[in-house]
């Protein structure tokens, strides 16, 4: 992971800058306008896919019938149904489809006014990858479908949108239709409005993903390479010059009945008795999607003085090919308990880079900051799509940041904890700190709420699911 002191700007900095980049450096390799519509110009067509109990399949077709080309990303489409008993919840999925289904969503929501037909719905939306819809153009086949989340039946014949008799495509007024917020098709069932806003507590399903539990034995256990981790154990930067990375201080303890991953820096005030810590997965093939961790930083350490220097993460990156390249990409949480790159207490970053120079230092990113302690149990959540970068602090927005920081090549997954320097604590005297992790888990391709990370996070515990890796290889 490389890391500098340049957190907080995007101009050049000092030689003395410079060189602790140049450090982190060295062990990096280890480890819009829019054009509207006007009102009644989208029309939506319905094809009855299935008339089966297992799941619904409301195919659709959105059609452009004005003059002028439509940003699909502004265009959602809702699908009533009645749901089958007061408990289930719901997954959608994207069989086929013409725009490709990485570029369709799915969420569902509840009615403020249910009905005799009626008290849920699926949203179906568009990424910026759908790109546009000209004037005369449909979307071509949408071939969806949902089910409930424990498989069992599910009654069509109540459903307000549902048409046992389309077996062909046709314009069909019981779904709706806005465009950039403005209903411009359909009627919504009796007394609900199409523009109320969606309930997304259901996690989108079938999305390729990785999920670790992190319940190993040791650092040594044989599982943690073959499920696609690098404890790392070889040179290199970030950190103080002469620290070395130490497996044997990742540790896999029991807290509140669940396995977590900790993270042990040491040090007695020199670069030699320096010892930090980083898991990274092996493979750089994670890029647009959903990240999410639950991350407990420490403002003291567990034994010794307080008042190092202190680096705890959660972060993607990938190599940088030479100073200043355009495809490098890295995108992190990062917590200073006790300050530094000129910060003079705990302060938590999030920062979105482009591209870096290391000697002399330059930097390209945007970053957000928060000035305030965040030692505890934390939920981050990173989610990047075609447009925007958003992190995300206990269920609460934290940063947005531009298209122009996304992400050009596949990237690692990491954590570490390290030392920037040792001025912070000039004291020899041994000191300990810990960074623990509950667990990590990537979507592929699709962007999560803060939400339905924890209903995903908990239909994985739920099923007793400890891993799983169905991300392809970049």
């Amino acid at each position: 992971m490389r890391k500098s002191v340049a957190r907080r700007t995007t101009v050049t900095r000092s030689a003395t800058c410079a060189v602790a980049a140049a450090l982190g450096c060295a062990g990096l390799f280890a480890l819009p306008s829019s054009a509207s519509a006007a009102a009644g110009d989208l029309t939506v067509q319905y094809h009855a896919g299935s008339t089966g109990s297992d799941q619904a399949e409301p195919w659709l077709k959105v059609r452009n019938s004005g003059s002028s080309s439509v940003p699909l990303s502004g265009v959602k489409v809702r699908y009533y149904f009645k749901a089958d008993s007061a408990g289930p919840s719901y997954r959608f999925a994207c069989s086929w489809a013409v725009k490709g289904c990485a570029n369709v969503t799915g969420t569902f929501g509840t009615l403020a006014h249910p009905t005799a037909t009626a008290d849920r719905y699926l949203e179906v939306g568009f990424t910026s990858g759908a790109g546009s819809l000209a004037a005369g153009a449909d979307t071509g086949d949408l071939q969806l479908r949902f089910y409930r989340s424990d498989w069992q039946s599910l009654n069509q014949a109540d459903d307000y949108s549902f048409g046992a008799a389309q077996s062909a495509y046709a314009n069909w007024s019981k779904v709706t239709a806005q465009l950039d917020g403005a209903v411009v098709w359909g009627t919504a069932p009796a007394g609900n409005d199409p523009t109320d806003p969606t309930d997304p507590t259901d996690p989108p399903a079938d999305g390729a993903s990785l999920f670790d539990d992190f319940n190993y034995s040791s650092s040594s256990d044989p599982k943690i390479a073959a499920n696609g981790w690098s404890v790392r154990s070889n040179s290199g930067g970030p950190g103080v010059p002469g620290a070395t990375w130490a497996p044997e201080k990742v540790t896999f303890p029991s807290s509140g009945g669940n396995s977590v991953m900790n993270l042990e820096t040491s040090t007695a005030g020199t670069g030699e008795s320096t010892k930090q810590t980083e898991v990274l997965t092996k493979a750089l093939k994670f890029r647009n999607g959903t990240y999410a961790a639950r991350v407990k930083f420490s403002d003291a350490p567990k034994s010794g003085p307080d008042g190092d220097h202190l680096v705890q993460t959660f972060f993607t990156i990938n190599d940088l090919k030479a100073p200043m390249a355009d495809d490098y990409s890295e995108y992190d949480f990062e917590y200073l308990p006790n300050g530094g790159w000129g910060e003079p207490s705990n302060i938590l970053y999030t920062t979105s880079w482009e591209t870096y120079n290391p000697d002399p230092w330059q930097a390209v990113n945007q970053h957000t900051e928060g000035r305030q302690s965040y030692a505890g149990w934390h939920d981050l959540v990173l989610t990047i799509d075609n447009n925007t970068i958003r992190y995300y602090v206990d269920g609460q927005l934290f940063g947005t940041h531009d298209a122009a920081y996304l992400p050009e090549r596949p990237m690692s997954i990491n954590f570490n904890q390290w030392l920037i320097d040792l001025a912070g604590q000039p004291s020899t005297s041994p000191r300990a700190y810990d960074q623990q992790v509950d667990y990590v888990l990537h979507v592929k391709d699709q962007v999560l709420t803060p939400a339905q990370v924890a209903a995903k996070l908990a239909a994985y515990r739920s099923a007793g699911t400890t891993f799983e890796d169905t991300v392809p290889g970049s």
